[in-house]
């Protein structure tokens, strides 16, 4: 794939990062979200209500994290 801004380009760290979760199916990160949701309900109905909006805060980083993996998928990196 062209290089579309050539003068800033991925580093070292970015670029090995973005080859190894390229390798993670998509839908790890959507079943990751679910179970998170689900955790924190469970938690939520035994009294931890703390500690089910910690879990349940998880969800959202998880679907951007296939959101992510999407994009370097169809797109690759530099």
């Amino acid at each position: 794939m062209a290089n579309f801004n050539p003068q800033h380009s991925e580093g070292k760290v970015a670029t090995a990062i973005e080859e190894q979760t390229a390798k993670v199916p998509s839908d790890v990160f959507l079943w990751a979200s679910l179970a998170s949701m689900g955790v924190s309900l469970t938690l939520k109905c035994l009294g931890k209500k703390h500690t089910a909006l910690f879990v349940g805060q998880w969800a959202a980083p998880f679907l951007l994290l296939g959101i992510y993996n999407k994009i370097v998928k169809v797109e690759g990196h530099d």
